[in-house]
């Protein structure tokens, strides 16, 4: 383990989820950022953020006690209202100001996919383990803008969508509530999709209701019942919690048409809303695809130039033209988010 002398900044960095909460010290030297430490702890088994950050830093403590941080900067899925997160996913709040005054840390809290945002500007686009381009049919990859504003969504839990944008020396990530757009469709399969979700809801869907895990299990239950065998299915008796992962394995073992199916168009429809949304950011420093089922699922992202020949077709030719020539990367790197609330601590401080 490096000496404390080796960094000019040690940041306790967090990501909190519905199921996990995440926590590391990472290191910042010059404009590298290295993990020190971290653990993970299940985030419906501890009472609250506070108590949760004491267990990490009793651990850290004990495991590397040389580096006491410097800054803090935890990460949450909702809105940030007066340094606070009403977390959406869990029965905590994460608050600035409670940080603070309970760990004497100077402490900044951001929404979660601020968080990706701010990581994926430490990612080397030439590291494909950081990085894996999402290349055109032909193999041939577009050059990136590395002025260009960058746009990152990720399916996950839900569907998140953030943007980065650089103005002189500065450069700052923004949230969105952009997984909530309504959700494309445009073919036979995706207009019926859509319409079985609007009963369902009452409304028009969202992006997320097809581009999630939720959405994987939505369009797995559509094919099912469209095709009569849903009672027969094994993954719809599942708990819901559960269903993704089941649909992701079937579907690369080929065992289940429909589960290959789901698959197949919660692909078509992540490029859709990417597209989408690249048309409204005029992304020229890239897309970047975070979260796990992109990196769990790459096999469908590229097999035929799936992801790309859906999110290059617009009714427009210089529509199409720009979405040809908008880099689309698939993050790799788990700890992302970690490491973009480091970089925001330290941005934003």
């Amino acid at each position: 383990m490096e000496s404390r002398t080796a960094y000019d900044t040690v940041i306790l960095a967090g990501d909190i989820g519905g199921t996990n909460a995440n926590f590391a010290l990472i290191g910042k030297k010059g404009a590298t950022f290295e993990k020190i430490l971290d653990r993970r702890y299940g985030t419906k088994d501890e009472p609250s953020l506070a108590a949760c950050l004491r267990r990490f830093l009793d651990a850290a403590g004990e495991a590397a006690p040389s580096f006491p941080p410097d800054l803090c900067c935890v990460s949450g899925a909702g809105p940030v209202k007066a340094g606070r997160i009403e977390l959406t996913n869990a029965a905590w709040s994460i608050d600035s100001s409670e940080i603070e005054r309970e760990f004497s840390i100077p402490a900044r809290v951001i929404n979660d996919f601020t968080a990706v945002s701010y990581g994926v500007l430490l990612l080397d686009p030439a590291d494909r383990t950081q990085l894996l381009p999402v290349t055109r049919a032909d193999g041939s990859f577009p050059a990136q803008s590395p002025d260009g504003v960058r746009l990152v969504i990720g399916a996950g839990t839900g569907l998140g969508v953030g943007y980065v944008v650089r103005v002189g020396e500065r450069t700052q990530a923004f949230p969105s509530e952009g997984g909530h757009v309504t959700l494309p469709a445009w073919d036979r399969d995706t207009r019926e999709f859509s319409a079985w979700l609007e009963k369902r809801f009452g409304f028009v869907p969202g992006a997320e209701a097809g581009v999630s895990g939720m959405g994987i299990s939505n369009l797995h239950e559509f094919l099912c019942q469209r095709s009569g065998c849903a009672a027969d299915s094994p993954i719809l008796a599942a708990p819901p919690a559960e269903r993704p992962a089941m649909i992701s394995k079937t579907a690369h073992a080929g065992t289940d048409a429909n589960a290959v199916r789901a698959l197949e168009l919660f692909v078509e429809l992540y490029a859709r809303v990417a597209s989408d949304h690249a048309a409204s950011f005029l992304p020229g420093g890239g897309v970047y695809l975070a979260g796990g089922i992109a990196a769990k699922n790459e096999r469908f992202f590229l097999e035929g130039a799936r992801f790309r020949s859906a999110f290059e077709g617009n009714y427009r030719e210089h529509i199409r033209a720009i979405l040809a020539e908008t880099p689309v990367w698939i993050a790799r790197d788990y700890d992302v988010s970690l490491y973009g609330a480091a970089n925001a601590a330290v941005v934003l401080s």
